[in-house]
């Protein structure tokens, strides 16, 4: 069996600053892609920012150069930093983990973001 907890999510102001983290549990041999999903209410869930077990990353356009998202392979942990948040930012967000060649999904944490 395998976990994923996520944790970091709540309210802000506009421009400032929230760090979610994802830790993996359970029987893991093998840690390959690691991500950060978003979803709106009435809207498809969307990539936020992904980090390859060699650790290249990418973006979503819409947080280039604002998130920033690393992982602690000792610890099989993904984080995203989000600085200068903005309202449009305000979604459920989901971490993303492929384990043992599967594919878990944490389960959501809020990010609202006050404007």
């Amino acid at each position: 069996q395998v976990q994923l907890v996520e944790s970091g999510g709540g309210l802000v102001q506009a421009g400032g600053s929230l760090r979610l983290s994802c830790a993996a549990s359970g029987v893991i041999f093998r840690i390959n892609a690691m991500g950060w999903y978003r979803q709106d209410p009435g809207k498809q869930r969307e990539v936020v920012a992904t980090i390859s077990s060699g650790g290249s990353t990418s973006y979503a356009d819409s947080v280039k150069g604002r998130f920033t998202i690393s992982r602690d392979n000792a610890k099989n942990t993904v984080y995203l930093q989000m600085n200068s948040l903005k309202s449009e930012d305000t979604a459920v967000y989901y971490c993303y983990v492929n384990i043992n060649w599967r594919d878990y999904w944490g389960q959501g944490t809020q990010v609202t973001v006050s404007s």
